[in-house]
C-alpha cells in the first residue's frame, strides 16, 4: 500500500493577479488530504478468462471520505475507465475526467493492475481549502507524472495550489505574464519563506459561509482582464508581497492588506468584503474567489472576541493563525 499526504492552501497576497504575473504569498495548511492507493496481485491472462467478467470491472475501486463520513464512491473499468457504478454521479464523472488526465500523461498508469484508492479530507470540502488541488497533488506522485501538467488538463488556475500541496511552510509563487498554450510550459517559481508573524494570535481566518467556483471566477477575470492595463496594480501586489514577511506590528501588516484589498476590489470592480462588516475593530482581507470561501481578519480583539462578532452573521467556522497554517510556531 502507498500513502501520499497533500496540504490545503491559503493564497495570502495576489490573488487573480497571480494569473498575470504577480508575485503571490501562499500558506499551506494542516489540513489536507491524504490518498492511499492499493495494487492486487496482477492476474495471468488464463486467470483472466477463467474469471468472471465482474473481476476486470470492477478493479479500479474508489472511495472517497470526508472528516466525519463517507463523501462519495465509484467503480470504474480500468481498461477504458467507464463508470461502473457510482452513488455520485456528477462526482464520478469529474474523477472519470480527472483519471483519464492521469492516463493521457501517463499512459501506463492503470495497465494490468487491480487498484483500489481511498482519499480522506480533513476539512469540509464546501470550504474551499484544496479539495481539488490536494487531490491533483496527490495524484501526480503516484502516477509519477508533473502536477502542473495534470492541473492543467483537469481544474487549470495558477498552481500556487499544487505548489502549496507539498510545501512545508510559506511560499513565493509566481508564473510568467503569459502562460504558453502547451501543457508542457514552464514549471513556475516556488521560493520558501521565513513568515512567522509576531502578531500571529491577532490574525484569523473565517468561513463566509459560501464556496466560490475558482474555475469560474478565473475565466470571468480573464476575459475581461487586459494585462497591460493592469502592470501598475501586478507591480503593487508584488511589492506588497514582498514586504509582508517583513512586518513586525500588527499595524503595518493591516495596513498591507488593505491596500491590498484595495486594489484587487479596483481590478475585479468589486466591493471590499469590509463593507460587510462596517462595525468589525480590523482590517478585513478576501482571500482566494471573492464572495465566499475564508476571509482574513486582522484585529486586536481575542479569538473569544471574533468568534462573538461573526456568530452574528451565523458564521461560525473560524481558525486562528497557528491553528490552522503549517509552519513554525
Amino acid at each position: 500500500m502507498s500513502l501520499y499526504q497533500a496540504h490545503g492552501k491559503f493564497l495570502l497576497t495576489g490573488e487573480y493577479l497571480v494569473l498575470k504575473g504577480a508575485l503571490a504569498l501562499a500558506l499551506p495548511l494542516k489540513l489536507g488530504q491524504t490518498l492511499t492507493v492499493e495494487t492486487f496481485p496482477e492476474m495471468s491472462p488464463n486467470e483472466i478468462i477463467a474469471s468472471s467478467e465482474t473481476f476486470r470491472e470492477t478493479s479500479l475501486q474508489w472511495n472517497a471520505y470526508k472528516p466525519s463520513s463517507p463523501w462519495f464512491s465509484v467503480t470504474l473499468n480500468p481498461e477504458n475507465l467507464e463508470i461502473i457504478d457510482s452513488d455520485d454521479q456528477p462526482k464520478a464523472e469529474k474523477l472519470r475526467q480527472i483519471l483519464q488526465a492521469v492516463k493521457q500523461l501517463n499512459p501506463k498508469a492503470f495497465e494490468g493492475k487491480s487498484l483500489k484508492f481511498t482519499t480522506r479530507l480533513d476539512f469540509d470540502p464546501h470550504w474551499g481549502l484544496g479539495s481539488s488541488s490536494t487531490l491533483i497533488a496527490n495524484l501526480a506522485r503516484w502516477a509519477d507524472v508533473n502536477p502542473y501538467e495534470l492541473l492543467k488538463l483537469t481544474f487549470g488556475g495558477s498552481g500556487y495550489d499544487i505548489a502549496c500541496a507539498t510545501a512545508e511552510g510559506p511560499i513565493y509563487y509566481q508564473v510568467k505574464a503569459k502562460v504558453p498554450e502547451p501543457v508542457e510550459g514552464p514549471t513556475p517559481t516556488v521560493e520558501p519563506i521565513n513568515f512567522n508573524p509576531p502578531f500571529a494570535d491577532h490574525l484569523f481566518f473565517v468561513y463566509q459561509g459560501q464556496k466560490q467556483s475558482s474555475s469560474k471566477e478565473i475565466k470571468a477575470f480573464l476575459a475581461k482582464a487586459n494585462p497591460i492595463d493592469l502592470q501598475k496594480d501586478i507591480d503593487a501586489v508584488s511589492e506588497i508581497s514582498r514586504a509582508v514577511p517583513k512586518c513586525q506590528s500588527l499595524d503595518e501588516f493591516a495596513m498591507l492588506m488593505q491596500c491590498h484589498e484595495r486594489i484587487i476590489a479596483r481590478c475585479i470592480g468589486q466591493e471590499p468584503v469590509q463593507k460587510r462588516f462596517p462595525d468589525f475593530e480590523g482590517v478585513l482581507k478576501s482571500l482566494g474567489a471573492w464572495g465566499g470561501d475564508f476571509i482574513l481578519a486582522t484585529t486586536e480583539w481575542n479569538e473569544n472576541q471574533v468568534r462573538e462578532y461573526f456568530k452574528k452573521y451565523s458564521l461560525e467556522v473560524v481558525f486562528g493563525y497557528n491553528k490552522i497554517v503549517l509552519g513554525e510556531k
